[in-house]
């Protein structure tokens, strides 16, 4: 059981029932039995996209470089960024989504750098909540949204950083140019 409220995040209203899932293949984590998937409300802004857009998210966590935070948060004033690739812009304004809130009891922490979390038994929502406003809605938690042609180049840089990241959805990112 975790303090932090849980969410599931989906383009699908109505979900009654979570009932848990095999990890889809190729996934880092294809060790795990079906699960039921939720992050955490501190990380819920890395979920606030289409589910196929690509996209890298970081932020600096308590012991990394203060060289590696200047290079790659610079002067934001926010404490997260979230990046996509210029190509999902329109995707993201179109976007609806639902946010549910998922009761604790059943789940434990798998990640803590990405907040996840994972239940082996089915869950019921306890409420749900429709997002048709991405862009504000991530303007509202202290994230800077980045927009890149390409999103290889910045993840080559982060996943070289000391910063707390997640990357997701890479397959879906284009292709880097080769010069």
């Amino acid at each position: 059981m975790t303090a932090e409220r849980l969410y599931h995040v989906s383009d699908q209203p109505g979900i009654p029932l979570f009932e848990p899932r095999p990890v889809r293949a190729g996934h880092p984590r294809g060790d795990l039995p079906p699960v039921v998937w939720a992050v955490g409300e501190r990380l819920l802004h890395n979920y606030l996209l289409p589910r196929d857009c690509p996209r890298v998210t970081f932020y600096a966590a308590p012991g990394s470089d203060p060289a590696d935070v200047a290079r790659l948060l610079g002067a934001s004033a926010a404490r997260y960024v979230v990046a996509i690739e210029s190509g999902w812009l329109d995707a993201v304004r179109a976007a609806v989504l639902w946010l549910y809130e998922l009761p604790t009891d059943t789940f434990e922490l798998l990640d803590p750098i990405a907040a996840y979390y994972v239940s082996r038994a089915a869950v019921r929502p306890l409420s749900m909540r429709r997002v048709d406003d991405l862009l504000g809605e991530l303007a509202r938690r202290d994230v800077e949204l980045r927009v890149t042609p390409s999103l290889w180049p910045l993840r080559d840089a982060v996943l070289a950083s000391s910063l707390a990241f997640s990357v997701i959805r890479m397959g879906n990112a284009v292709v880097a140019q080769v010069s």
